[in-house]
């Protein structure tokens, strides 16, 4: 078992010091590498140390879930479509009017393969290292959100750092309150779905 200087010294290193050189201008190859030995890091201690079996959690409140999500989608479709609207009209909705297969292939690639690898990081793996070291629910919470925002640093955009501490205060609460990282990746799949639909793709990295 790890010493909690260990464990906060592994945190700094993949949660602070990665995302910030990410921002930095180097060979795209090494980040490229640095991202794939972090992600087998990451499954290796949550496999071999957490003892983590990666099974659905029992007797999830789906209907409750889903309530709730559907109720805070409703909140962020109607602010960002009046941010489109009053901002960048010209994107409003313009993937899926004028590419729907484009539209359709990103969602499922989205959803898949950046969505889960992500909460399996800042979800799973990060609550279960590190979340006996804080003794405060609400700090712990704010800080997995704040790291969450750091990690998209090298956008180099406000607006995506504010859209993703929020993001990610959403995301942790859910993870916090279900310990399912089921749950918490199809609610960050939808919300992060939304944002391309409604025509934010391109500060987010999605090709358009």
């Amino acid at each position: 078992m790890q010493s909690p200087i260990y464990k906060l010294s592994e945190l700094c290193i993949i949660f602070i010091l990665i995302p910030i050189s990410f921002a930095i201008q180097y060979p795209i190859w090494i980040k490229m590498l640095i991202s794939v030995l972090g992600f087998i890091y990451v499954l290796f201690v949550l496999l071999r140390i957490e003892k983590n079996k990666f099974k659905v959690a029992p007797q999830l409140r789906w209907s409750t879930f889903f309530k709730r999500t559907g109720l805070q989608l409703i909140i962020i479709a109607i602010l960002t479509t009046l941010y489109m609207w009053f901002v960048d009209q010209s994107n409003l909705y313009v993937v899926i009017l004028h590419k729907p297969l484009l539209w359709l292939g990103i969602l499922f690639v989205y959803s898949f393969f950046s969505v889960y690898p992500q909460e399996l990081i800042y979800r799973t793996f990060f609550f279960q290292r590190y979340q006996a070291l804080f003794t405060n629910k609400n700090r712990f919470i704010i800080l997995n959100a704040i790291l969450f925002s750091l990690a998209h640093l090298f956008f180099g955009n406000m607006l995506v750092m504010i859209l993703t501490f929020v993001g990610g205060l959403l995301f942790a609460r859910t993870f916090y309150k279900t310990k399912s990282t089921l749950l918490v990746s199809i609610e960050h799949a939808i919300y992060g779905c939304w944002l391309f639909t409604v025509g934010m793709g391109d500060m987010l990295g999605f090709p358009s």
